[in-house]
């Protein structure tokens, strides 16, 4: 999909328009374009313009030892951290772990972390959720928190992993046809300019009731 397209359903990105509840713009790309410090960028970005918003969520962030990925963290947007996947790991609780390639997922320290942010509160201003990705839906709570965000009127800026073998994975189907959803996909020829353009349809929605 070329940047800046949405399918008709989803409405015009150049309108920010959305449909009704469910406010949420997906960024997606290839792994390694930059969607974590796009979103980092536009996050500083809003901060700065509305230092009384309540912004919730996470980033995913890669851990490396010796200039090798062993794994992958979550960050909460005040800096806390909690381990995702490694490949390094090896107890007998991690056996138990599901795997994606040579990473176990440990879904109990994501959870841990993860869910609280997702909670829906009365001065939640936006959603930051970096990834929906394989990892991530292991948990069995995640999702639902994700569905029930949409289902709020608080808007969502979330990041998705592009189709595998031209495969999606069905949560990610859900979200991409959910209305009020736009759908932008990165690349190096537009990661500069992409901020440009998602950060003034935030703060639109931001500034509607």
């Amino acid at each position: 999909m070329e940047f800046g397209s949405v399918s008709a359903a989803h409405g015009s990105v150049e309108s920010g328009t959305m449909a009704g509840v469910g406010k949420c713009i997906l960024v997606t790309g290839p792994p390694g374009v930059g969607k974590t410090t796009l979103i980092m960028r536009i996050c500083e970005n809003l901060k700065l313009s509305n230092p009384n918003i309540m912004l919730q969520g996470f980033f995913s962030q890669e851990i490396r030892q010796g200039g090798e990925r062993v794994g992958f963290e979550v960050v909460t947007l005040d800096g806390r951290r909690a381990r995702l996947a490694s490949s390094t790991i090896s107890n007998p609780e991690s056996r138990q772990w599901p795997a994606v390639g040579k990473y176990k997922v440990d879904i109990a320290s994501f959870e841990s972390l993860v869910l609280p942010e997702l909670k829906i509160r009365e001065d939640t201003g936006l959603f930051i959720v970096d990834e929906v990705g394989k990892m991530e839906l292991f948990s069995s709570y995640f999702f639902p928190a994700i569905l029930n965000i949409l289902q709020s009127n608080i808007p969502l800026l979330a990041t998705v992993p592009i189709p595998k073998f031209g495969k999606d994975i069905p949560a990610v189907v859900r979200l991409k046809n959910h209305p009020g959803a736009t759908i932008l996909t990165l690349d190096k020829s537009n990661r500069d300019a992409m901020k440009d353009r998602i950060y003034p349809q935030l703060a639109g929605m931001l500034l509607k009731p």
